[in-house]
């Protein structure tokens, strides 16, 4: 379980967003870093039992501050995802802790490139009834609740405005989260939690491992 001296580290490190306080407390940093990676790590093992995970990989605590108006060094969270293996599987886990509510989990696709997206919009315009009905599903829409992402004003381009489907060929992202609180991320359960949440999104992952390894008229392409 998460213990909550990380989620005081991270609260520090939140107010003093700075590299001087932050070497002077870097052992800190260190064994709790080395806590969260024996997390990552047990999830991906427990992962394994039930999907086939390539990787997991965990993101750096330090922030590319080259370009953002936001200079602060270190990103207050340890975060990391977990790919599924071979080109079969599409789609990718995600887990963020961070304090103050801000932990989740969740995963789908956040950037597909055009064909991708192509490809998942003729899906949807084709038949959209399989896609619903894993959305509908009661735990799904209780653990996730609606599909995030940004989406298009009009129809893309090749597309009929006026389709049953148009509210989901709009979109442009496709992924989903679930929230915590911190006092569930601090619960003896909350792996659990994770992990019954990664599960619940097999489904969607395992549907759009079907599109997206297919053409337009369902023929592999792998």
């Amino acid at each position: 379980m998460i213990d909550k001296s990380l989620f005081k580290f991270l609260s520090d490190l939140e107010k003093n967003n700075n590299r001087d306080w932050f070497n002077e407390n870097k052992p800190t940093f260190k064994a709790h870093e080395a806590e969260a990676k024996r997390f990552f790590k047990e999830v991906e093992a427990r992962l394994q039992v039930s999907d086939n995970i390539e990787k997991h990989k965990i993101m750096r605590i330090y922030r590319d501050v080259r370009f953002p108006k936001d200079k602060t060094p270190y990103n207050p969270r340890f975060a990391g995802s977990f790919s599924r293996a071979t080109p079969a599987l599409r789609g990718s886990y995600f887990l963020n802790i961070q304090p103050g509510g801000n932990s989740i989990v969740g995963g789908g696709f956040y950037g597909p490139n055009a064909d991708d997206l192509k490809r998942i919009r003729e899906e949807f315009a084709f038949d959209d009834s399989e896609i619903r009905n894993i959305l509908a599903d009661p735990k799904f829409k209780k653990t996730y609740g609606e599909m995030q992402g940004a989406e298009l004003k009009t129809a893309p381009r090749g597309f009929d405005p006026e389709h049953k489907a148009i509210d989901l060929i709009r979109k442009k992202q496709f992924y989903f989260i679930r929230r915590f609180s911190d006092k569930e991320v601090l619960a003896p359960n909350f792996m659990d939690e994770v992990i019954d949440s990664f599960e619940t999104i097999r489904p969607y992952f395992d549907y759009m491992s079907m599109v997206l390894t297919t053409d337009a008229n369902g023929e592999s392409i792998l």
